[in-house]
């Protein structure tokens, strides 16, 4: 990856690789978490506690292949009663269905490994199978014979065992390879020479997409996006353009919700029934209530809460305000560290002055409200309910309800000025113009 960050904490869709592999396994039905992790993963670790409070944290000192590593964890295993699946936190798109799937098998095999066929089987490990189509071994390909890289069904790496069979099975594995490691896929082979039952899950090949580098990221944020638009879509929201509308890992969006292209979701934003938002907006860590309009062009940043029929209009950014019922900022406004009551609306150009260079401050403004636009409200502040403010404004004490504030210095006229600014003007340009010939 080409990363100081380890390669399983970078995100898609704003949750880390590990984190999409961790939610699989619980939503699925884990119900024990163990980790295995690299010398100096003390990030790796924070993270998967993160997801998983109880996971069980086993270091791997040294790299001595897959299996080794899965041997890491062999208290976690020796204590466990039921099946263990293994999986590998670099292929963030794998569907909970399947491992399920993998659970209902082991109730019948002692090993369980899941396949997919590839469009191109160069580099993975083939599924190799008897006369009577039962799984008797997993080949590498780098030690695959040439009829045997004719095989299209490749391990995708994910593998499940009975307990009882599972550290005996793993104990059994030399390293007689050309990489002198000790490889997980040779369980297959011993468990079928024990005369186990082996068995074999399926499943697509993007769902088993390995993240190795940045183009590879780039592929599965691609693909997991494609999936959670079309469940979004199904669900009763239009995507006028679903390519150019890019979902967090937690979005939630009700029904009848309207979405122009070019619309970006941060993590933490819950969309209510019968919103429609414009083009080209950025949100993130933002409630928006139904009926809502925002954008083109509106940033929503962590802490807005869009109440019911609001209008955030283009150039709005809101912060940490909350926006309540029929309010309206139309365009060009920055509202933060705020309140602005039912009915209100915020003039073109209006900026909530909330940072001093130290500390934040609250301004509230009150119900039916109206603020002139090119306004600045200085906090900390209150504007009463159905009060005004006048244009061009710069409020720095609280307003009454119902009373109109203005603070402007008086404009002075000076007749013919321009004329005569102009005539000086065009002299001085002249005269210049001639010197320098």
């Amino acid at each position: 990856m080409h990363s100081a960050r380890p390669k399983v904490l970078h995100s898609i869709a704003g949750r880390s690789m590990l984190g999409h592999v961790l939610t699989t396994a619980t939503g699925a039905g884990g119900s024990r978490v163990a980790v295995v992790v690299g010398p100096g993963m003390d990030e790796v670790a924070a993270e998967a506690r993160r997801h998983v409070a109880g996971a069980e944290i086993f270091m791997q000192s040294e790299q001595r292949g897959t299996a080794h590593a899965v041997l890491s964890a062999r208290a976690a295993i020796a204590a466990h009663d039921g099946s263990v699946i293994v999986l590998f936190a670099d292929t963030p798109l794998f569907r909970p269905e399947t491992l399920l799937a993998v659970e209902r098998s082991l109730e019948r095999a002692a090993v369980t490994v899941v396949g997919f066929e590839a469009a191109d089987p160069t580099g993975y490990g083939r599924l190799l199978r008897d006369a009577a189509g039962r799984l008797e071994a997993i080949r590498e390909h780098g030690e695959a014979s040439e009829a045997e890289r004719r095989e299209t069904l490749c391990n995708a790496g994910v593998m499940g065992f009975q307990s009882k069979h599972m550290l005996a099975l793993l104990d059994g594995i030399d390293c007689l390879n050309t990489k002198a490691e000790f490889y997980l896929t040779d369980a297959v082979a011993k468990a079928h020479i024990a005369g186990l039952v082996t068995a074999t899950v399926t499943c697509p090949e993007s769902d088993v997409l390995g993240v190795n580098s940045r183009d590879q990221l780039a592929a599965a944020e691609a693909i997991w996006q494609a999936r959670r638009r079309r469940e979004v879509m199904l669900a009763g929201t239009t995507l006028i353009a679903p390519e150019a509308v890019w979902l967090s890992h937690d979005t939630v969006i009700g029904r009848d919700v309207v979405i122009e292209p070019n619309v970006f979701f941060g993590p933490g934003v819950v969309v209510e029934d019968g919103v429609f938002i414009k083009a080209n907006s950025h949100i993130e860590g933002a409630r928006i209530a139904a009926g809502a309009i925002v954008g083109p062009f509106a940033r929503l940043r962590p802490g807005a809460d869009i109440g019911p029929n609001v209008h955030i209009g283009n150039f709005v950014e809101v912060k940490n305000a909350r926006m309540e019922e029929g309010a309206k900022a139309n365009h060009l406004s920055y509202i933060g560290d705020g309140r602005v009551g039912a009915g209100a609306n915020i003039g073109a150009g209006t900026i909530f002055c909330n940072y001093d260079g130290f500390f934040k401050h609250h301004t509230d403004v009150g119900k039916g409200a109206f603020i002139g636009s090119n306004s600045s409200l200085v906090a900390p502040v209150k504007i009463g309910d159905g009060a005004f403010v006048g244009s061009g404004s710069v409020i720095t004490k609280d307003v009454t309800a119902d009373a109109l504030a203005v603070e402007r210095s008086d404009q002075v006229e000076r007749p013919g000025w321009a004329a005569k600014f102009r005539s000086m003007m065009l002299r001085r340009k002249k005269d210049r113009d001639l010197q320098e010939k």
